[in-house]
């Protein structure tokens, strides 16, 4: 199956409002990073089991482990949550610029050092959020 095909399932099979509100992000990353790498990880690892929630990612990212072995990954991730939806910021290297930089000014959000977490759209900022991507991007 075709990563869009698997993306677009994925959203439509989320409950309303949180499927509007992932098909709102996914419509703004396609814009940010029109040229960035699209990725779907469904959140099963090489057995099958389930071990993350399925994320959505955009653009390319290398990983660099501590034993000096890379992995290609995506920058910017958004999956949805039990309780809502997780955008996931990982080329950031200081972990409090999320907090920071973002956190008092988002609104109802949990922001961690990668991860910016919230209910619904229309309890944040979102051209905090914006920003806080854009940044990730660059």
């Amino acid at each position: 199956m075709h990563v869009q095909e698997q993306i677009n399932n994925y959203i439509a099979s989320q409950p309303e409002p949180k499927r509007s509100d992932m098909q709102t992000l996914h419509e703004r990353m396609l814009q940010l990073h029109p040229m960035g790498k699209l990725w779907f990880l469904d959140g099963k690892n090489s057995d099958g089991k389930t071990v993350s929630n399925p994320n959505i990612g955009y653009g390319l990212h290398n990983i660099n482990y501590a034993d000096g072995t890379t992995k290609e990954f995506y920058q910017i991730g958004i999956s949805a949550n039990t309780t809502g939806i997780s955008v996931y910021i990982m080329s950031i290297e200081d972990k409090n610029h999320l907090a920071n930089t973002y956190g008092n000014k988002i609104g109802k959000a949990k922001v961690s050092g990668y991860c910016i977490k919230f209910k619904s759209l229309k309890d944040i900022n979102r051209d905090i959020l914006e920003a806080a991507i854009k940044y990730g991007i660059e």
